[in-house]
């Protein structure tokens, strides 16, 4: 079986460039992913971030939505406890109602930001993370039938039934996706650690809902593909760079590759993002098929959903046209739920 594989789009903004042109990136690659089968398109809500441009994720999923023809978008994720979950409904339904069939709507309850910022984004930072699953029962009933009497109501949005996915990095979001018998996305690309367990948890105790009969894993995993290793590992230098930036509490553009990652950072800095990025597959066509074919024999996900942070445009372009040139030679075995 052939598996899906999906776009996850920060919409960078490369180091001297502007968020303008970080859109008409996007929207180029939305476009090219269209013709080269991808299943998804989605793009990831982060504030105060100089290198990421899609802090306003639902206009820019219109943006991509309204640029393409049959690829779905949406959100990976917008991140629920920044934002009132009428809102949401409203913007999804909206997006929904303009582009029918097409919009995936991906929630998380982390802040996409820094403390300090998150603060300007939601005033009471406890409370907010606290109501997370009652916010996401709140959103669903938005997106339902309105009932007899009801006096608060999503216009538009109600009995749109927008898909909703959870998204996490931790056992508590897979839990929660099973109770409530979601899509479950973990972000494994950037937080490998809690996969396995969380995977396991989440197929274990799936419990059916009226939008999924049966548990669905879309697994995040960073991909550069280019020509030959040394390539793609140079490209892969600007995504570690901005990781050890931004652990640095430097974040930035994104910069351009370097021929040497070892002068850049420390041994420390190095093992950290060595662990932090393992769910990466780096290099030409045949190193990235057998990177994803061996996180596919381990992981047994339902759909795959790469992301590709490089620094220039047409090499990036290029790095996934191989991932879809090569999606034929990849092989998807289903996991047993109590896997």
């Amino acid at each position: 079986m052939t598996i899906p594989i999906s776009i996850l789009d920060l919409s960078p903004i490369p180091q001297g460039a502007t968020a303008s042109e970080a859109f008409r990136n996007s929207l180029d690659l939305a476009q090219h992913a269209e013709q080269w089968g991808y299943h998804r398109y989605w793009l990831a809500e982060h504030h105060n971030m100089p290198g990421i441009a899609s802090a306003a994720t639902s206009i820019v999923i219109a943006h991509i939505a309204g640029g393409t023809k049959t690829i779905r978008v949406g959100s990976g994720g917008i991140m629920l406890p920044n934002h009132s979950p009428l809102v949401i409904a409203e913007q999804f339904g909206t997006l929904a109602s303009l582009f029918p069939g097409r919009i995936d709507l991906g929630l998380g309850r982390a802040p996409g930001t820094d403390t300090l910022t998150a603060r300007a984004l939601r005033r009471d930072l406890a409370t907010s993370s606290d109501r997370f699953p009652e916010d996401v029962l709140e959103l669903q009933h938005y997106f339902e039938e309105v009932a007899p009497g009801q006096k608060i109501r999503a216009v538009p949005g109600a009995g749109l039934h927008v898909p909703t996915w959870l998204l996490g990095s931790s056992l508590f979001s897979a839990q929660l996706a099973a109770h409530l018998g979601l899509p479950f996305a973990f972000a494994s690309h950037f937080a490998p650690i809690d996969m396995l367990d969380a995977l396991r948890l989440y197929r274990h105790i799936f419990k059916p809902s009226k939008q999924l009969d049966h548990p669905y894993v879309m697994l995040g995993i960073n991909v550069v593909a280019a020509a030959t290793d040394g390539e793609a590992q140079r490209h892969f230098t600007s995504l570690q760079q901005s990781f050890t930036n931004l652990r640095r509490g430097m974040p930035g553009q994104i910069p351009p590759p370097i021929d040497d990652i070892d002068t850049f950072w420390s041994p420390a800095e190095k093992a950290l993002a060595s662990q932090t990025l393992t769910v990466s597959a780096v290099g030409s066509p045949e190193t990235v098929t057998r990177g994803l074919q061996n996180f596919l024999d381990v992981t047994h996900p339902d759909e795959l959903i790469i992301t590709a942070n490089i620094y220039d445009h047409k090499a990036r372009l290029r790095s996934f046209e191989l991932v879809s040139d090569l999606r034929a030679n990849l092989s998807a075995v289903e996991a047993k739920a109590t896997a």
